[in-house]
């Protein structure tokens, strides 16, 4: 009788024992399982950065989420480093351009991929990148569109310096440029390739993609070294919701079409560019390569002074682990 007490009593103390060990490692590691994390999240409101806004439809309901709307992507990987930000939708030259200088951005998984295109009059006698020689494009300097239209030119043997006006123009203000005639073609992202295609004064010359170059990719979520460091559980959340939202979306396109719509672009309009977006997360050895070529290719224009580490710039664990656990 006294064996059995005693060995009862000593399970007691190892459970006992074992429970404290746990607590110290949850101490340790983060977050305990019912603390509350707030998350705060910055992308734009167009139809190729949407994710964010379904967000919370994959969340845990104990936890805060809010999602900042931004115009400008610089605007927000400021905010991600002030620490107004834990997560944020960026363009790839905004991140490469961060890198660039040192600071402590890592990307942890892809946006978007496509929404570029080169645009002309539709009526116009342009029907071959050749034909552009002698010709104005508008463009925003520093931008993936700019980056991507430079691409078009060297393929064709057009000098951008001699061959061609390129005149900066906002991307709002394009498609009014092209219809007026007063520019030849521009180079941009979505809605405005197919608002000038659906109101009938423009067409697509070409998409810009060439997988032997930079291929598809336009946007990321960044985050920061710190996040990761002080706070690995809030990134794995912030990834997971990426991950789950960005299938969604993709399996569901009308619902992906009525939410952009809410942002103020006629439906007609976002169910056209859909057609040249592609929402993703995954970032592979393809992914990489292409990232490293945009570098090159910014250090040639003079956007940046020195190409960064682009492989110290990604942080994948949290997206390798969102992988495996959400099929």
């Amino acid at each position: 009788m006294k064996k059995k007490a005693l060995l009862l009593m000593s399970a007691l103390v190892i459970s006992v024992s074992m429970m404290g060990c746990n607590k110290m490692s949850n101490k340790e590691t983060g977050k305990a399982a019912n603390e509350k994390i707030e998350m705060n999240v910055g992308t734009w409101k167009t139809a190729q950065t949407i994710q964010p806004f379904i967000y919370d439809e994959f969340k845990d309901d104990k936890d805060k989420l809010e999602v900042k709307p931004f115009t400008n992507p610089g605007d927000m990987k400021t905010a991600l480093l002030s620490g107004d930000l834990d997560f944020t939708g960026t363009t790839w030259v905004t991140a490469i351009m961060a890198a660039s200088k040192g600071e402590p951005i890592k990307v942890v998984a892809s946006m978007t991929e496509k929404c570029s295109a080169l645009v002309v009059g539709k009526d116009s006698n342009i029907n071959d990148i050749k034909d552009l020689k002698g010709k104005t494009i508008a463009y925003v300097p520093g931008t993936m569109h700019h980056i991507l239209l430079l691409e078009v030119l060297d393929k064709a043997g057009i000098d951008p310096n001699s061959d061609v006006t390129l005149k900066k123009i906002d991307f709002f203000d394009m498609g009014q440029a092209l219809a007026s005639g007063s520019i030849d073609a521009f180079c941009s992202g979505e809605p405005y390739p197919s608002i000038a295609m659906t109101d009938g004064y423009g067409k697509v010359l070409v998409y810009p993609y060439y997988d032997d170059s930079i291929g598809y990719i336009n946007a990321a979520m960044i985050t920061t070294e710190n996040e990761i460091k002080e706070n690995p559980e809030k990134v794995q959340e912030m990834v997971n919701m990426h991950v789950e939202s960005t299938k969604y979306l993709m399996n569901h396109k009308e619902e992906w079409i009525d939410k952009a719509v809410e942002f103020g672009t006629d439906k007609k309009y976002i169910s056209k560019s859909t057609e040249n977006i592609d929402l993703t997360y995954d970032i592979t050895d393809q992914t990489i390569k292409q990232v490293k070529n945009l570098a090159e290719r910014m250090k040639e224009q003079k956007i940046i002074d020195n190409v960064p580490d682009i492989d110290k710039m990604f942080d994948l664990t949290f997206l390798e682990k969102a992988k495996e656990e959400i099929k």
